[in-house]
């Protein structure tokens, strides 16, 4: 690195133009494209004492003058752990836009919000293309990342637009989130701790400060996410997330699926209504299919993680909800795409292909009826654009055969999961399971 680039030096630090500067230069080769100005254009503001750049949160630190600097390690530091993340723009997440999405919080949104800030920018800008246009020299990134360079817009029934961002960027401005709520949380720690050494002047304010000890707890609002030990376990999520703090609390976990990433969502079985497990936003999307119509799913590429690659963990998480694990199965959405995906994939026709052959068509599964009557549910599997017929179906299988060939495949793929599942495995389940309601819109996944 030239040293015209490092103006300001002292004492390991650098301006704010210089780290813009250093920034760029170290991440021109990173699979993530990466925006100039990270640290002197919105939404970056270096008085609020810190920058996030990819993942990571750097500490800004003021000077004589109003003036700000960075320290030049962890900014080497950020550059190097970007450089190192693998991008496949092939394996996209959907970001919005969704009807009805939860909101976080009001006391625990963070200032970067990105999923919010991208829709909102895409929507005003009426697209991608417009949004790149912006002001001449005034680049709109999100941690450092050029987010324009890599947003995917798709049309839906040819009348609302979805924007996609691959994963591997998903995975970045979450932990970037969770850096940023952790460090707004420890500011607010510091503040209710500095207030409590002197007497309050005004009754509320004794109370905030109590609620505030109360909602922090022992384990401190800094402390790194912890492995989840399954202690939501048998809660139901309609109870779970009506109580004050959920999120804040959900925060503090690691994934329990990945077990990589800080834990954004609180996912629950929506056929019985379960807790299963705080996961992360890309795991909670992974295992949505790429389109939801009603009582009709396309089985996505996706699925061969889901049921080949990261088996295990995922039906450990699955069967983490009592229902589901008593009566050896999945819920009904998870079931049918196994079935197409698994059960089915010996009748699916194949055609040539440079390497050997290839899998032909869209696969795509639906049901009729309902898991609660499992004699009048039948699974149809059918195969979309296939040259030997535009909807050629390859099988109907009644759901009674689609769990019975679901209990023999858990036993031989995972069979500690088979062991602990079974309806001698668990007292206390409800009468009746909430019967699923189909999502017409496909907005909300609400089956997944």
């Amino acid at each position: 690195m030239s040293e015209r680039v490092m103006p300001g030096r002292a004492d390991g630090l650098i301006t704010l133009g210089a780290a813009d500067a250093l920034w760029v230069d170290l991440t021109a080769d990173s699979a993530v494209p990466t925006a100039p100005g990270a640290f002197t254009r919105s939404p970056a503001h270096a008085p609020a004492g810190y920058v996030l750049l990819g993942g990571q949160l750097v500490a800004t630190v003021g000077a004589s003058g109003g003036q700000w600097s960075v320290s030049e390690i962890e900014v080497r530091r950020a550059a190097a752990e970007l450089n190192a993340v693998r991008m496949d723009r092939q394996d996209l997440v959907r970001i919005g836009p969704f009807r009805g999405a939860p909101r976080q919080e009001g006391d625990e949104e963070t200032p970067l919000r990105w999923r919010r800030r991208i829709t909102g920018e895409v929507q005003e800008r009426g697209g991608p293309e417009q949004a790149a246009r912006r002001e001449v020299g005034r680049p709109y990134h999100l941690a450092g990342i050029d987010w324009r360079q890599i947003l995917v817009e798709r049309d839906r029934d040819g009348t609302r637009r979805t924007w996609w961002l691959p994963r591997a960027v998903v995975r970045l401005l979450d932990a970037a989130e969770h850096a940023e709520t952790q460090w707004v949380q420890a500011a607010r720690t510091r503040r209710a701790g500095a207030a409590a050494t002197e007497p309050p002047s005004h009754p509320w304010q004794a109370r905030d400060t109590e609620a505030a000890r109360q909602t922090t707890g022992s384990e401190g609002p800094t402390a790194s996410p912890r492995p989840y030990n399954g202690e939501l376990a048998g809660q139901l999520y309609s109870v779970l997330s009506r109580k004050p703090g959920t999120s804040r609390r959900v925060a503090g976990w690691v994934c329990a699926v990945c077990r990589g990433e800080p834990a954004a969502v609180l996912d629950h079985c929506h056929e019985h209504g379960y807790v299963r497990a705080p996961v992360c936003q890309s795991c909670n999307t992974l295992e949505r299919p790429d389109h939801l119509y009603s009582n009709d799913i396309r089985v996505a590429n996706r699925y061969t993680r889901l049921f080949h690659t990261d088996t295990d963990d995922w039906l450990r998480h699955w069967h983490r909800c009592p229902g589901c694990r008593a009566r050896t199965t999945l819920p009904l959405p998870h079931l049918a795409a196994w079935t197409a995906h698994i059960a089915c994939r010996s009748l699916r026709p194949t055609h040539r292909a440079p390497r050997g052959r290839k899998p032909c068509g869209v696969l795509r599964v639906s049901w009729t009826g309902s898991q609660n009557t499992p004699r009048s549910c039948l699974l149809t599997v059918a195969v979309d654009c296939c040259p030997s017929g535009e909807h050629r179906v390859l099988a109907r299988v009644p759901y009674r055969e689609a769990a019975e060939r679901f209990r023999v495949w858990l036993a031989e793929t995972a069979p500690a999961v088979a062991a602990a599942a079974g309806p001698d495995r668990l007292d206390g389940l409800p009468a009746q399971s909430r019967p699923v309601v189909a999502d017409t819109s496909g907005e909300g996944l609400a089956l997944f």
